[in-house]
């Protein structure tokens, strides 16, 4: 027999689903328009819009659902785990917003080098394609794949900030001139929300492990 409290879950998972399809595609526009040079910020906006007006809705009826029905055990961590989840969904949409504004603020990128951008951008997608597989399988595994991949993203930011920032005997100097500022500016911003992304998409794992083992600490 069917519990009320299982109709609220599934309608929970549609809307989680709903929400992994529009924050994947909104962050790779983002990454698309970054690369093109092409503006697309309210576009992009409308997207991360409604992720966190979905994001609320998901907030909102989980706590109806804990007050209804007060489930325990796997039930509870799978409610407590949605509202964190539905979270970083909200938060990619947001950052894909965060990348078009750059844009739109310093201006096309078409005649900086894209490549270092495109090259955490590929590892960025694949992390979230590999969260959005975790949630659907409910797979624990892929939590420690996210975080290797996530190491990658790290070690592209830091390294970035200390090719382009080295320290001689007389104390701080630079390797760009004025004229690169704008490339240079892009650049750093960009590989910082991506990294950002790259941090949630591991959150997504972590919660799914939570979910199916009930450890909120997969990487030990």
């Amino acid at each position: 027999m069917t519990r009320l409290l299982d109709i609220g879950l599934d309608k929970i998972k549609n809307l989680l689903v709903d929400m992994s399809i529009l924050s994947e595609t909104t962050v790779n526009m983002a990454i698309e328009s970054y690369e093109k040079g092409i503006a697309i910020r309210s576009k992009i906006f409308d997207h991360s819009e409604k992720l966190r007006l979905l994001q609320l809705e998901i907030a909102d009826f989980a706590i109806e659902l804990i007050a209804r029905y007060q489930p325990v055990a796997t039930d509870l961590r799978f409610l407590q785990s949605c509202l964190d989840i539905s979270y970083g969904f909200m938060r990619f949409g947001r950052y894909a917003y965060d990348i078009s504004e750059v844009l739109e603020t310093i201006g096309p990128s078409h005649k900086c080098d894209t490549s270092i951008v495109s090259t955490m951008a590929l590892i960025v997608k694949d992390m979230i394609k590999l969260s959005l597989d975790s949630l659907r399988d409910l797979d624990k595994d892929i939590s420690p794949k996210l975080y290797v991949m996530d190491d990658s993203v790290d070690s592209i930011y830091r390294n970035f900030l200390r090719k382009t920032f080295k320290l001689d005997s007389e104390g701080l100097s630079t390797t760009i001139t004025i004229n690169d500022m704008k490339c240079y500016m892009s650049t750093l911003l960009i590989l910082r929300y991506l990294e950002r992304i790259s941090d949630h998409a591991c959150y997504i794992g972590d919660c799914v492990h939570y979910i199916v083992t009930g450890d909120p600490t997969p990487r030990k």
